[in-house]
């Protein structure tokens, strides 16, 4: 019999570490070649992790609840034959040099030691650390997963020198308030998903000074359109929501405006303009909101689009999706349906540079302005959210015009389409 160590291997996407949701083995218990063994949450989703041998669990490394890096040792199993080790985890990849990233995570990211958990830095930083003498264990970092960027030893450095002194030690943060229990309360541990939405939210409202657009337009054409498109579906059982021809009317306006079809390199100080069109789907689930990614909308027909949002949303809400599912993004459509509400402000999907809202559609009363006549029209109000470092407000509202003539005008739809 031989030992051989599982080691978490690298999931992709720049992910350096995830959160342990799930054991789904026992020490004891025999696993078969590619059984899944546990599911990891990463800040884009939950994935199930299977063994790349047949054996006997003979050890389990962490708890439900712990961030686990990848290369750590996950499981031992006791196998048949000689004296086995799991290959090394591929070193994550950085978010900028790849279409496919969604989260700037460094490749070969080193770590020094911080309160007791790892720190992050990328080897420019690391090596301009060493040359200035600063500790990095010293320098609070703003990227992700709390990763010190150049920008941070910088002003770090800068801070010193304000206070002439060679070294510093970071400014005291004052604690948050004890929130003390009373009688009839419940405490719920904000973990898993809710964790990783709450921080990449956090990150996203510090990163990017957010600006905001909202506009309301007449959609009845829009909804006769659809209801005539359904019609002929109906021998099929096939039924178009409305989010294909939003998906076909965003990429449209994204060819017109590149640059909200972007993510922002936060490390390079670099806008990133993507060459696909990969728009993410908000999806809500019992655990919170993920988004999956429509890869190359530009090429789907609506029925392929409406048929991708589906499958989407269905291995989203059923906690199946795949590493190829989520990540890439370039921009994202967040819809709150039969919710209701006047509007909302989208927070954006963080480092992409635009997403849009779609609110609920009414009918309404409203004043034709050819005619003067007061019309009931069926009236939907789009918002929209910008990184206000890279998109003006002049581009932003162009954007937005841009994608509203298209929903008021189908027949212009389907030409831009072809």
């Amino acid at each position: 019999m031989a030992r051989f160590e599982f080691k978490l291997p690298d999931i992709g996407e720049g992910v350096v570490e995830g959160e342990i949701v799930q054991w789904l083995v026992e020490v004891g218990d025999t696993v078969a070649e590619d059984a899944p063994i546990v599911e990891i949450m990463t800040d884009k989703a939950t994935v199930s992790i299977p063994t790349p041998k047949a054996g006997k669990v003979v050890e389990r490394h962490g708890n439900v609840g712990d961030i686990f890096p990848v290369g750590g040792t996950l499981v031992v199993l006791e196998t048949e034959g000689g004296v086995e080790a799991a290959p090394a985890p591929e070193a994550p990849k950085p978010e900028a040099s790849s279409p496919a990233a969604a989260a700037p995570v460094a490749a070969a990211a080193a770590s020094q030691v911080q309160n007791g958990k790892r720190v992050l830095a990328t080897p420019v930083t690391r090596r301009m650390a060493r040359e200035l003498g600063v500790d990095l264990s010293m320098v609070p970092g703003s990227g992700p997963q709390g990763r010190v960027l150049k920008s941070d030893l910088l002003g770090f450095m800068e801070s010193a020198k304000n206070q002439a002194v060679a070294k510093m030690e970071p400014a005291p943060v004052a604690p948050s308030p004890r929130i003390e229990s009373t009688a009839g309360d419940q405490r719920i541990p904000v973990r898993g998903l809710r964790r990783k939405i709450a921080e990449n939210l956090v990150r996203s409202k510090h990163k990017a000074p957010h600006y905001h657009f909202v506009e309301e337009f007449d959609a009845t054409e829009l909804v006769a359109f659809r209801e005539r498109l359904n019609r002929k579906l109906a021998p099929t059982g096939e039924k178009l929501t409305y989010l294909p021809f939003f998906v076909k009317a965003v990429v449209a306006a994204l060819k017109k405006h590149p640059r909200c079809n972007a993510v922002m390199d936060e490390e390079a100080q670099e806008l990133v303009i993507r060459g696909e069109y990969n728009i993410g789907i908000a999806v809500a689930t019992e655990e919170g909101l993920v988004v999956p990614v429509l890869r190359n909308a530009d090429r789907l027909s609506l029925r392929e689009i409406a048929r991708e949002i589906l499958r989407l949303s269905e291995a989203a809400r059923n906690r199946r999706l795949s590493q190829e599912d989520i990540g890439g993004g370039t921009f994202t459509i967040t819809s709150l349906g039969q919710t209701g509400g006047l509007f909302a402000t989208p927070i954006l999907n963080h480092p992409e540079v635009a997403i849009m809202g779609v609110h609920k559609m009414r009918k309404r009363p409203v004043v034709d302005e050819a005619t003067g006549e007061i019309v009931v029209r069926d009236m939907l109000i789009l918002s929209f959210g910008f990184d206000h470092r890279n998109v003006d407000g002049a581009e932003g509202a162009d954007f937005a015009y841009t994608v509203i003539d298209l929903l008021r005008d189908p027949d212009r739809l389907l030409v831009e389409m072809s």
